[in-house]
């Protein structure tokens, strides 16, 4: 055998054995990563021995330190303090290491443990609102009653607070700091909030002839306009009258015109304080359910009473605005945006409808004034301003690709190598996103804006587009548009825009709100993938179009759900007059309730009915969409049309078309 021979025999041989451990390699690193979900699956359903045993063979793992941070929190009432510091000493430079502080914290608040707990307390970054009142109850064992009086301030929420609250509200109300007027309050403030079960409580809990049964709710709560419209309340102690105004906002949350009918009866017999409060909630559920009348409603409700300021004073106000913003009552909008408060006022949403109250008033210069004041903001309410002043299409051809540089192979390099970064890709890769988002929000945390860009683009390149755009928005003085507006899956966009006849910079709009172009992604309610496709929609787009290849594990395949996504988009935009912001309402809140908003008779300026829709969620949805519309337009160079043409002029419902009666798919 030759020499040549042996060495070619001799290199296929090290390229064989190469080849055997790189596949062994891979193997092993896929086992550890099946393991460490393992690990977390049993964390999750408090499988203690499962876990215990997997973690032996996890400690070499990149994410190891997650696993002994599963071992510690899934038993820390029974931890001690050295696991604890011991874990806090090795790994200080991340999310796990405040997140044990404040499980540690809560469960020595809980148990008492107020010596240990002043060894770790407070933690470095924010507290909520348990491990605050337990914080307030260290102070108060500390440094006596007067330490209770942070307390008060947590009182006032309609929301249902943690039990290491209860002893601190106690005292303040056996001391006399939370009066009777304040737990009406509450009271009061969780019936706003739906918060049923809470308010019953407080009601319960009230000395004297304030007190309100178990039993005189369950008479209210069968048919609260019933109990409305017979009106037969004594009305002669605090609780019946407490009762009545209960009643009355719970049926005016169904019918606020058929509940003003029977307040009217009786309303006479309450005091003006109280008067004053049922007459804000009618007009503030009139406002909500569109009614036309709400606006006048308002009128009938007078500032400066102390059930009124108590009140969350911020959304009835806004919904003032938008009574009389339904009707086109320039000079109530005007009045009722100067009554919002200073930092409201303030906001791009008011400023620009103030703007438009003073046009309508003929004050042409004062309103140019106020637009071009939101210039330069790329957000719904900058785009509509400058389209306001005739600068809608010299305003996005002003727009530079990037102002900032890109960043270097070293720069990139640097950034990747920090530990929190590599470990928040390792657990985007496993699909643990939560965990991965904590990572990444540390990991970048106290940057400049320079050093935001080179994260932004890090992200990207990552595929983690969701943590690119999101990242590159932070930067307050370097602006990158193709990092804020990415443009991913171009083939697959493209194809499904033109398939099925939609504007390419639409659907972009729509997959950029809806899930920062993250493929696979879940969301609490079921949606999957770019577009967030439920389900039971997909099987119906799949019928509707006679796809026999689909099935529900390939909802999120990119190719199919922008596909389906794009045609389910145009389905209800052809039936709602072709209008984009109708349909991404129905989009998302469903094509009922989007033709339920719109005006019963005659026709509404597109921006005006989008300022009136219900629902704050679908409302900020429909801006976005139509803001990264215009955007996208500017993105993937595509033809200039005015925000206001896309938002058009929504009419009353031509008919009663049984697809938009029908349940939605």
């Amino acid at each position: 055998m030759s020499l040549f021979t042996i060495h070619r025999l001799a290199r296929a041989t090290r390229s064989l054995a190469a080849c055997l451990l790189l596949v062994a390699s891979t193997a092993a690193v896929a086992q550890s990563d099946a393991d460490f979900l393992a690990a977390r699956a049993a964390y999750d359903r408090g499988d203690w021995a499962r876990l215990d045993a997997l973690a032996p063979a996890l400690a070499a793992h990149p994410l190891a330190r997650y696993v002994e941070f599963w071992q510690i929190d899934s038993r820390i009432d029974d931890a001690s303090a050295q696991a604890v510091h011991g874990f806090l000493a090795r790994y200080p430079d991340g999310p796990l290491a405040d997140r044990l502080r404040s499980d540690w914290l809560k469960s020595l608040g809980k148990r008492g443990d107020w010596t240990d707990f002043a060894i770790d307390y407070p933690p470095p970054s924010g507290q909520d609102t348990e491990l605050q009142c337990y914080g307030i109850q260290y102070r108060w064992q500390r440094d006596g009653a007067a330490a209770l009086a942070a307390a008060r301030p947590l009182w006032f929420t309609g929301k249902t607070t943690p039990d290491a609250c209860q002893p601190l509200f106690a005292a303040l109300i056996a001391g006399g700091d939370l009066t009777l007027a304040d737990r009406r309050e509450r009271f009061r403030l969780a019936t706003a909030a739906g918060n049923l079960r809470l308010a019953h409580a407080i009601a319960d809990d009230m000395p004297g002839n304030r007190r309100i049964t178990a039993r005189e709710f369950a008479e209210v709560d069968r048919d609260p306009l019933r109990a409305v419209a017979k009106g037969k309340f004594s009305l002669k102690t605090p609780a019946s009258r407490e009762l009545a105004l209960y009643a009355l906002d719970r049926a005016a949350l169904r019918n606020a015109s058929a509940a003003r009918e029977g307040w009217l009866r009786w309303h006479g017999r309450m005091d003006e304080a109280d008067r004053n409060y049922g007459n804000l909630r009618i007009a503030y559920h009139g406002a909500r359910q569109l009614d036309a009348r709400a606006n006048q409603w308002f009128k009938e409700v007078h500032d400066g009473g102390a059930a009124i300021d108590a009140q969350d004073a911020q959304d009835w106000r806004v919904w003032r605005v938008r009574a009389a913003l339904r009707v086109l009552a320039w000079d109530d909008v005007a009045r009722a945006i100067d009554a919002l408060p200073t930092d409201l006022q303030q906001q791009p949403v008011w400023r620009y409808w103030w703007a438009r109250s003073l046009a309508a008033s003929g004050r042409g210069d004062a309103a140019r004034s106020v637009y071009t004041e939101l210039l330069g903001d790329l957000h719904y309410y900058g785009l509509l301003a400058a389209e306001a002043l005739g600068q809608g299409a010299a305003q996005l051809a002003a727009l530079k690709r990037s102002d900032a540089p890109k960043p270097d192979a070293a720069a990139l390099d640097a950034f990747g190598a920090k530990p929190g970064v590599q470990r928040a890709v390792e657990l985007a890769q496993l699909d643990l996103r939560p965990e991965s988002l904590r990572e990444w929000t540390w990991a970048i945390r106290g940057l400049d804006d320079d050093g935001l860009l080179v994260a932004a683009e890090y992200a990207r390149r990552a595929g983690l587009y969701d943590r690119a755009i999101n990242t590159a928005e932070r930067a307050a003085t370097r602006f990158d548009f193709a990092l804020r507006y990415l443009t991913p899956y171009r083939a697959e966009f493209e194809a499904a825009a033109r398939d099925q006849g939609l504007d390419e910079e639409l659907l972009y709009g729509i997959a950029r709100q809806e899930s920062r172009f993250i493929a696979n992604i879940v969301s609490g309610a079921g949606a999957v993938g770019l577009l967030q496709l439920m389900p039971g929609t997909a099987r119906w787009i799949a019928r509707q179009l006679a796809r026999d290849d689909y099935s529900p594990a390939r909802i999120a395949n990119v190719g199919l759900n922008t596909q389906f996504g794009a045609f389910y988009f145009k389905y209800w935009q052809d039936r709602l007059d072709s209008l984009p912001a109708l349909a991404a309402a129905a989009y998302n809140a469903g094509p009922r309730r989007a033709k339920a908003w719109r005006p019963v008779s005659g026709a509404l300026e597109g921006a005006v009915w989008v300022e009136t829709i219900p629902y704050n969620e679908t409302r900020d949805y429909v801006k976005r969409v139509l803001a990264n519309t215009m955007l996208y337009t500017h993105a993937l160079d595509r033809p200039y049309i005015r925000l206001s043409e896309r938002l058009g002029v929504v009419t009353a419902p031509s008919d009663d078309s049984p697809e938009l009666a029908a349940r939605d798919p």
